[in-house]
């Protein structure tokens, strides 16, 4: 039963990386939801063995203030996910709107939203995360709006360019000859068919944000003490060179998610890419 509905999946999905990327995600994801029934402990308890190594009591360890390191990356897990996948959406729905006016518009509006994220791209992403996040101050929901101002450009080019293909093709021309408004036709004719690409884009960046809120939090401009967040425990672990567990294993996890999401945004990409499908599904039946 098990392999005659991994047989009805597209190729794209039955490959080994497309199913190791989908198994990772999902139990990322399980644990969002129940880590306080998964978590050993209190995950801000300290009344715990202070520096304890990994063993069968505490299988990640303790940290410098007794507390348990699993508990703690459990938690992080429902800081670090939701947070990244907050900030892509936030970053597909602002920068998608924006490109695709500028490329549906074009003139002054265009010249306007490619000229302010041609200054965004002036600069190194995280330098320019870490001058805003600085500037509003260290916070979580602060470190979130640092790395949305980076992040919405890259949208925004795409759409603009994928609308940009579009507009003069002829089911959208035929569809404002009949009356169709601008934002209806973006609506009906241009999102559908730009949606795929912004899709496999936004499932990329999951890492990404991943790593940039981490790295701000890293640096102390995201996450305060005591919040179990997965770039904050990798900083504490950074002060106790000799106790390897309490910064390994958040690091650890910041890297299963980010190589989760990766598998899948390249997959994604192959199941909407026809050429791409047809070739993988041709490998596929040749092997068999």
């Amino acid at each position: 039963m098990k392999f005659s509905l991994l047989r009805r999946l597209p190729p794209a999905w039955r490959r080994p990386l497309a199913v190791t990327g989908g198994l990772v995600a999902l139990i990322w994801l399980v644990i969002v939801v129940a880590a306080p029934l998964l978590a050993p402990h209190d995950p801000l308890a300290q009344n715990l063995p202070r520096l304890t190594g990994p063993g069968a009591g505490h299988w990640f360890g303790t940290d410098e203030l007794g507390r348990d390191v699993l508990s703690r990356v459990l938690y992080g897990a429902r800081v670090s996910i939701p947070l990244a996948l907050l900030l892509v959406a936030m970053s597909l729905l602002v920068g998608g709107v924006l490109g695709a006016c500028a490329g549906f518009f074009g003139r002054w509006v265009d010249e306007t939203v490619m000229r302010i994220a041609d200054l965004v791209f002036a600069f190194p992403t995280v330098i320019l995360a870490m001058v805003v996040a600085a500037a509003l101050g260290a916070s979580l929901q602060n470190a979130v709006l640092a790395v949305l101002v980076v992040s919405w450009p890259s949208y925004a080019r795409v759409t603009r360019g994928l609308v940009m293909g579009l507009r003069n093709r002829e089911f959208v021309l035929s569809g404002r000859l009949l009356g169709f408004s601008a934002w209806r036709s973006l609506r009906v004719d241009i999102l559908p068919n730009v949606l795929g690409p912004l899709l496999v884009l936004a499932t990329l960046d999951i890492g990404t944000a991943t790593l940039l809120l981490s790295g701000l939090s890293f640096l102390g401009l995201g996450a305060k003490p005591p919040t179990a967040e997965w770039g904050a425990m990798v900083a504490d672990g950074t002060q106790q060179f000799d106790k390897w567990w309490i910064g390994v294993f958040p690091g650890l996890a910041i890297l299963t998610v980010v190589l989760a999401f990766n598998f899948l945004g390249d997959t994604l990409r192959d199941a909407l890419d026809p050429g791409t499908a047809r070739t993988i599904g041709a490998e596929k039946e040749r092997v068999g």
